[in-house]
C-alpha cells in the first residue's frame, strides 16, 4: 500500500487536513526542518550546533571499560551518564553544588569516582548511581584508578597526593609533593604513578610504595595534563606553556617537544593503539597528532569556549571533548570528523535550540536538528525546545529522517506532514 501523507494547516478558522504527495511532502518537510533549526532557507542544519549538555563548563569525562557509557562532570555540580554510541542521557547525579573537577571509572566499570575542589571525593555505584559519603575538606582536581581497581590516587591544591582504598574509601597514604598537583596518571602495569604540578615539573613515583623516583623538568609553566600509552612506554604532558612534551618510560627521558597550541594546554589523551595523541585547551580547539613522531594531523573546530577535558573510547574510535561552552562534542577517530551524535540535556537547553527525539530499544534519545535517526527508531517529537520555550510541535518523519519544525502560532500557521 502506498503511504498517504497529509498536510495539517492551522488557519484563522481552525485546523485543516489535506492529502499531499509523498515527494512534495518530503521536500517541504525538509525545507521546514532547515528553517526550524535556526538556519536560513537552503542551509543544512549542523548536527549538535548550540546543543548544551550541562548548565556550566564541562570539567571531566570518562568512558566505561566497555565503551557503552560516557560520564561527564561539570561546574554545575552534576554528573551525567550518557549511553554510547547513541547518546541517550540515562541519569543525572547531583554530586556537589560547588562543582565537579574530575571523574574516573573503575576498570570493572562498577564504580564511578568524582572529585571536588571543596569536598574531596565521592564514590558512586554504577549503573544505579547510589553514592557513599565523600571525604571532606579536600581540594581534589585530579583522579586516577589503578589497573587492578584497588587503589585510587588523588591530586589536590594542597601540595599533596593521596592514596585511597577504592573499595572502602579509607585513606592509605599521603605524599607531600609540590604545589597544586593538577594531573595524575597510573601506568598500565600499576607500578608507576606520574604527577604534574603547578611548579612546572613532573614527578615519577613507584607503586604501591609511593617512593619518588625522578623529577622531570622542561616545561616553563604549570603542567595540567599527563597521559601514559597503553604499552607503558610513552608519557605525554600538557602545559600552560602552550606545549606538549613526550617522554620515554620508565627512565623519563625527553623525546620531543610539540608546539602548535596558541594558548594553555588543559587536556591530553592517547589512543589505545598508541598511534594518536589528542590535546586541547585555550583557543576552543582540539588538535590531533601522530605518535610516536608527534606530527600534526588535524585541528578540530566547533567548540565556542575553552576545552577542559578529553576522553578516548576503549576501542579508539571516538573522542569526546568537554568545554566551557557547556557542550560535549564527539569526534570520529582517527580522522577527527564531527560525530552526528549529540549529547543534549533538554533541561539545560535554551529557547533558541531545537532538536529531535526518538525512542529505540526502550531508550529515549534527544539529538540536535540534522542528526541521523537510526533504523528501527520511532520519532516521538520533531521540535524539542529549550526549557523556556513554549513551542507547539508534532512529529514529522520521512523515512529515517526526523524533521525539525514548529508551530509559530501566527495567523497563517505552519505545515506538518505525517506518514500514515
Amino acid at each position: 500500500m502506498k503511504p498517504e501523507i497529509y498536510a495539517i494547516q492551522r488557519g484563522r478558522s481552525g485546523w485543516k487536513l489535506s492529502r499531499r504527495e509523498l515527494a512534495a511532502a518530503a521536500a517541504a518537510a525538509g525545507a521546514a526542518a532547515m528553517l526550524g533549526c535556526g538556519g536560513t532557507e537552503g542551509e543544512k542544519p549542523g548536527p549538535c550546533k548550540g546543543i548544551a549538555a550541562h548548565e556550566k563548563r564541562v570539567r571531566g569525562l570518562a568512558f566505561s571499560p566497555d565503551g557503552k557509557l560516557l560520564v561527564s562532570g561539570s561546574d554545575d555540580g552534576s554528573l551525567k551518564l550518557w549511553s554510547m554510541p547513541g547518546g541517550a542521557l540515562t541519569n543525572t547525579l547531583k554530586a556537589d553544588s560547588d562543582g565537579v573537577s574530575a571523574v574516573a571509572i573503575s576498570p570493572g566499570g562498577r564504580m564511578l569516582v568524582s572529585g571536588s575542589r571543596y569536598h574531596g571525593i565521592t564514590r558512586w555505584a554504577l549503573p544505579e548511581g547510589t553514592s557513599t559519603p565523600s571525604s571532606q575538606q579536600r581540594s581534589v582536581i585530579a583522579l586516577a584508578i589503578s589497573p587492578d581497581g584497588r587503589l585510587l590516587v588523588t591530586g589536590d591544591e594542597n601540595k599533596s597526593i593521596e592514596f585511597w582504598s577504592l573499595q572502602t574509601g579509607a585513606q592509605l597514604k599521603t605524599l607531600a609533593t609540590h604545589p597544586e598537583v593538577g594531573a595524575v596518571a597510573i601506568s598500565p602495569d600499576g607500578k608507576l604513578l606520574v604527577s604534574g604540578s603547578w611548579d612546572k615539573t613532573i614527578k615519577l613515583w613507584s607503586l604501591p610504595a609511593g617512593k619518588e623516583i625522578k623529577t622531570l623538568t622542561g616545561h616553563t609553566a604549570a603542567v595540567r595534563a599527563v597521559a601514559i600509552s597503553a604499552d607503558g612506554r610513552l608519557l605525554a604532558s600538557g602545559s600552560w606553556d602552550q606545549t606538549v612534551k613526550l617522554w620515554s618510560l620508565p627512565d623519563g627521558g625527553l623525546l620531543r617537544n610539540i608546539e602548535g597550541h596558541a594558548g594553555n594546554v588543559n587536556a591530553i589523551a592517547i589512543s589505545p593503539d598508541g598511534k594518536l595523541l589528542a590535546s586541547a585547551g585555550a583557543g576552543n580547539i582540539v588538535k590531533l597528532w601522530s605518535l610516536p613522531g608527534g606530527a600534526p594531523l588535524k585541528t578540530l573546530e566547533g567548540h565556542t569556549g575553552v576545552v577542559y577535558t578529553l576522553a578516548i573510547s576503549p576501542d579508539g574510535r571516538l573522542l569526546a571533548s568537554g568545554s566551557e561552552d557547556k557542550s560535549i562534542k564527539l569526534w570520529s577517530l582517527p580522522g577527527g570528523e564531527p560525530s552526528p551524535t549529540c549529547l543534549m540535556d533538554l533541561e539545560v537547553s535554551t529557547t533558541d535550540v531545537k532538536g529531535i527525539r526518538y525512542t529505540r530499544d526502550g531508550a529515549t534519545y534527544t539529538q540536535g536538528c540534522g542528526s541521523p535517526v537510526p533504523p528501527g527508531a520511532v520519532c516521538t517529537c520533531n521540535c524539542v525546545p529549550g526549557k523556556l520555550c513554549s513551542c507547539v510541535s508534532v512529529c514529522a518523519c520521512v523515512g529515517h529522517t526526523c524533521s525539525c519544525v514548529s508551530n509559530s502560532g501566527g495567523g497563517g500557521g505552519s505545515h506538518y506532514w505525517h506518514p500514515n
